[in-house]
């Protein structure tokens, strides 16, 4: 479902020159669901009615200085009951614009948030890896201790320390 609607918003985008625009305020977005327990609630709770919703997210998008494409794009997804996918479709999104500029696309999730040098070496290390400019879609996950967990199509490289630990208990038993 979410590609779907991660299709139509590119579509959408592509066809009024905004792809970069739509793909930044998406990232915004993103970071507001990571970082604002009432914002996510917002839009997953049943409870909130779909106009409701669509009022609030549109005020906080608003708010957020996202463009006006987005911003109708989230009243659809509120008046459709699909804002709780707002996370996948922007990570659809980022792939279907990635694919559009020739990039690969690879999702990161680290321990901790990462710093543009960290990411620009990060680029530079998948680019040698993969042989094309690749996009990261950055997430932070504690849990992983350290390290990093990359994910390009299906390649999987996991460095993190969690999986090392886990590895390492498992050989001692035997």
């Amino acid at each position: 479902m979410a590609g779907r609607y991660a299709t139509a918003l590119f579509d959408l985008a592509r066809d009024q020159n905004q792809i970069a625009v739509v793909e930044g305020s998406l990232a915004t977005l993103r970071a507001a669901l990571a970082q604002s327990d009432d914002f996510r609630q917002l839009t997953t709770s049943p409870l909130v009615s779909r106009s409701a919703a669509g009022r609030a997210v549109t005020a906080a998008a608003r708010e957020m200085g996202i463009d006006a494409l987005t911003v109708n794009f989230l009243g659809v997804l509120a008046s459709n009951r699909r804002l709780a996918a707002l996370g996948d479709i922007s990570r659809a999104f980022g792939q279907l614009a990635a694919a559009y500029r020739g990039e690969a696309s690879a999702q990161v999730t680290s321990a901790h948030p990462l710093t543009g040098d960290q990411v620009d070496a990060l680029k530079a290390q998948l680019k040698a890896r993969v042989g094309r400019d690749v996009s990261v879609d950055l997430t932070v996950d504690p849990a992983i201790l350290g390290g990093l967990v990359v994910r390009i199509g299906s390649q999987m490289i996991d460095s993190s320390i969690r999986t090392r630990l886990n590895t390492l208990a498992h050989a001692m038993k035997g």
